[in-house]
């Protein structure tokens, strides 16, 4: 899926930052998935008589390396909901923990998931302000095409409707195209600091504040921060998507 060969890993080697993520695939029953696909990582998702979800943000701590082959074990539970009314009506606010540690070893990932569970669609959404150019120290730019949604899809056993139907997304959900998947878009970007700046990470808060569509070139820019780095991520038309603050090692 990354275009890097096989055989730059092998057993014994560590897992590369945000590498995980397909640890997480649901063992949701079909019976039990949400109208709109959507599985759950670990837990199945609550439907709530809320038809749409968004990924809202993430937090990744990681103590140590799960190295290629190892055993691990996961602990996943729903462990927050919260229901409100916002201006666009009824939401909730679900977090979701997964806990993988190593069976043997002492390496520990912990990652909690932030859903935004939302009433149907009444119209389009408004847009975010746009950049009139973009600042930084490091900027990348990438296209996520549907083969690359349906692979990070299928590794993380993830039937979200939104990013494999297109007649959904935009028929049911009014959106203009297929979603490019937030925890994709984490990878893109972990991936990019891993390769590209050499950096070892050891923790990221992601937030997500608009979707990113497929086959639309998104734009990665990051500074140096007193922690790490701070990273945004823009979409075609240079509206900010996403923020994420990464620790490193």
């Amino acid at each position: 899926m990354l275009n890097l060969k096989p055989t730059s890993f092998g057993s014994g080697d560590s897992l590369p930052f945000g590498w995980h993520f397909f640890l997480l695939g649901g063992a949701t029953p079909r019976t039990e998935l949400r109208k709109d696909g959507f599985p759950g990582f670990g837990v199945p998702m609550p439907d709530m008589s809320l038809p749409r979800l968004l990924l809202g943000g993430r937090a990744v701590e990681c103590q140590g390396a799960i190295k290629v082959g190892s055993s691990i074990r996961r602990t996943s539970r729903l462990a927050k909901i919260r229901e409100k009314e916002a201006p666009t009506g009824k939401m909730a606010i679900v977090e979701i923990e997964n806990i993988i540690k190593e069976v043997d070893g002492s390496a520990t990932i912990r990652e909690t998931q932030t859903y935004l569970l939302l009433e149907a669609a009444s119209g389009a959404v408004a847009p975010p302000p746009e950049m009139s150019s973009i600042q930084a120290e490091f900027i990348k730019k990438v296209t996520p095409d549907d083969t690359l949604l349906f692979q990070y899809s299928a590794l993380g056993f993830n039937s979200h409707k939104i990013h494999l139907d297109r007649a959904y997304a935009q028929e049911v959900e009014g959106l203009p195209d297929l979603v490019v998947n937030g925890g994709l878009v984490t990878l893109l970007v972990t991936e990019a600091m891993r390769i590209d700046l050499g950096l070892r990470q050891a923790a990221l808060t992601t937030r997500h504040i608009a979707p990113l569509y497929v086959n639309r070139e998104l734009t990665i820019a990051a500074d140096r921060s007193d922690q790490g780095w701070y990273v945004r991520v823009y979409d075609h038309s240079m509206a900010l998507a996403a923020t994420m603050e990464i620790s490193c090692a």
